[in-house]
């Protein structure tokens, strides 16, 4: 009730219904474009997938996320973030249809990841300009409240795009026409979110002119040594760093268990049927995604009667034993029940994150702390890819996987507990 009770508060305001009309429609377009570079990369009917190409479709989704992220601020700083939302999915939509080219005319893999990696790249501009956009249309003691709301609707959204994409596969095909089709149709949504932002004036977003703001070269220097100062920050703060350590041990069991399950559904569950895997992994995605759902749900209740010291352990443990009872018989039921476990989990662990970098991160260095878990949360998950590459089999039944995994899991916990119980003696 609480998420419904802050959507209804926040979206009093008209400019905040523009901003996230722009947000919701933007990362629609986001699950079809995701869903189809997963359909081309990982359950193409023409291709042989191997965990090195798992690795390397998931550094293609993830990594401008990582590589870009800390700095991109520095233009979204400068430049009018209105047209940014205008201008970025116009850019994006131009970039989806050379993909869709590229894809129809059967080209050499790599010119169409180099195009999907330029699709990443405008996309995040685009969200940090929404990102930096939202005080600008949300009054200070309502910003918690859409804080709330924003991530977990996109989100939402995010999986309701992919599954149209999934509708749109089934009517269109999974050969590369098919998968040309989604790209069209992901660049034309996409567009529709300018119209929405060209509704708000034009100086709406900021930012406002700052004569003692440094030049952009000098900003970008500072971002590398920005980037230390955070961390060392971050590190004197034993509390949010291991909760942040938390967050990235889960993404890296969560990235191993993603390539796992992709492999096994494309070569062990399916005998190679392409349709019939990305069937099975799209439920597992959609079990997922009810735990996510799920989590936040109860992660404020869990937290409040166990605190996050407690909660954070439990939620690993809980994921890796789970995982071992539910992975280890190798039936399809198990991994999307699994997939369940592990989105609770995950995101409860995220959640905590999210509020330990909030709560005890000095304002002054919180942005350059969430640039630093920015960069683990999707640097993590594409490491445990690349190692899965060397660790699995053809057909993807790995037990050695699912025993890291599974061990890996408490062994985060023990030393989470471990770290906290240290620093809250120390605070004692």
């Amino acid at each position: 009730m609480s998420f419904v009770a802050d959507l209804r508060v926040v979206l009093q305001g008209r400019d905040f219904r523009r901003l996230f009309g722009t947000r919701l429609v933007s990362q629609f377009s986001d699950g079809i474009f995701q869903f189809a570079v997963a359909g081309f990369a990982f359950f193409s009917p023409e291709s042989q997938t191997t965990a090195l190409q798992v690795a390397a479709g998931l550094a293609v989704l993830l990594l401008p996320y990582s590589v870009l992220g800390p700095f991109v601020g520095v233009f979204i700083d400068r430049w009018p973030r209105r047209q940014i939302l205008v201008l970025a999915p116009l850019v994006r939509g131009a970039l989806l249809l050379v993909a869709a080219g590229l894809v129809a005319a059967d080209v050499p893999d790599p010119a169409f990841y180099a195009a999907a990696l330029g699709v990443l790249a405008v996309n995040r501009f685009f969200l940090a300009a929404l990102g930096a956009s939202l005080p600008h249309v949300v009054p200070a003691e309502r910003l918690l409240a859409a804080n709330a709301v924003v991530p977990t609707a996109g989100t939402v959204v995010t999986f309701v795009g992919a599954g149209a994409g999934f509708l749109l596969r089934a009517l269109a095909g999974g050969d590369d026409l098919g998968v040309a089709v989604l790209l069209v149709v992901s660049g034309v949504v996409f567009g529709l979110s300018a119209l929405i932002a060209r509704l708000m004036d034009r100086m709406l977003l900021g930012p406002w002119p700052d004569p003692d703001r440094p030049q952009a070269r000098e900003a970008l220097r500072n971002v590398v040594t920005g980037l230390a100062d955070g961390a060392r920050h971050l590190a004197g703060h034993r509390f949010a760093a291991a909760t942040v350590g938390a967050m990235a041990v889960h993404r890296f069991f969560y990235g191993m268990a993603t390539a796992l399950g992709i492999i096994l559904y494309r070569y062990y569950f399916t005998d190679g049927d392409a349709d019939a895997a990305l069937a099975g992994i799209g439920l597992v995605v959609a079990t997922s995604g009810a735990g996510f759902f799920v989590a936040v749900l109860i992660t404020p209740w869990a937290t409040g009667r166990f605190t996050i010291e407690r909660w954070v352990p439990i939620a690993l443990t809980a994921a890796g034993v789970l995982s071992a009872a539910l992975v280890l018989p190798f039936q399809e039921w198990g991994l999307a029940a699994a997939g369940f476990v592990l989105g609770v989990a995950g995101q409860s662990v995220k959640i905590c994150a999210d509020t330990a970098v909030q709560r005890d991160v000095e304002d002054i260095y919180r942005g350059r702390a969430f640039s630093l878990y920015d960069m683990l949360f999707n640097g993590m998950y594409v490491l445990a890819a690349g190692l899965s590459a060397a660790i699995l089999p053809a057909n993807g039944k790995s037990y050695l996987a699912v025993a890291i995994i599974s061990v890996g899991y408490p062994l985060a916990a023990f030393a989470y507990r471990t770290v906290t119980a240290r620093s809250r003696a120390r605070l004692g």
